[in-house]
């Protein structure tokens, strides 16, 4: 079970640099957005740190890798998640990270590729 407050360091993914560490009351999944420092980031990946203390690994901190994003606007809950943009169209990727490979940026109201499956 992981501690509540976990110290957590972001790290930008294509450079590798970190931009600091923050006590974070949850954790974070790839597909979620933060804002820190006044910017927002979406997590692209989630790594945990152990360290053995007598005999035992015990979680000492996360990393997680992210890089700039800005929210997106339109999110469709599908099976208990929220995914980015309209679920109900052919193409949507139904994930966290990509809304879809035809108008990836969006919005999908105003997809000339928009598609109804019926969702």
């Amino acid at each position: 079970m992981e501690p509540d407050n976990l110290p957590t360091e972001l790290i930008l993914t294509q450079s590798q640099q970190s931009l600091g560490s923050l006590q974070l009351d949850w954790t974070p999944q790839p597909g979620n957005y933060l804002d820190f420092e006044g910017k927002t980031y979406a997590v692209l990946e989630r790594r945990h740190r152990y360290q053995l203390k007598a005999g035992r690994y015990r979680l000492q901190k996360i990393a997680i890798y992210v890089q700039s994003a800005k929210r997106p606007s339109e999110k469709s809950l599908v099976d208990g998640r929220w995914v980015i943009g309209d679920a109900s169209c052919d193409y949507n990727a139904h994930s966290e990270m990509i809304r879809c490979a035809v108008n990836p940026e969006g919005p999908c109201n105003s997809c000339h590729s928009y598609e109804s499956s019926g969702c």
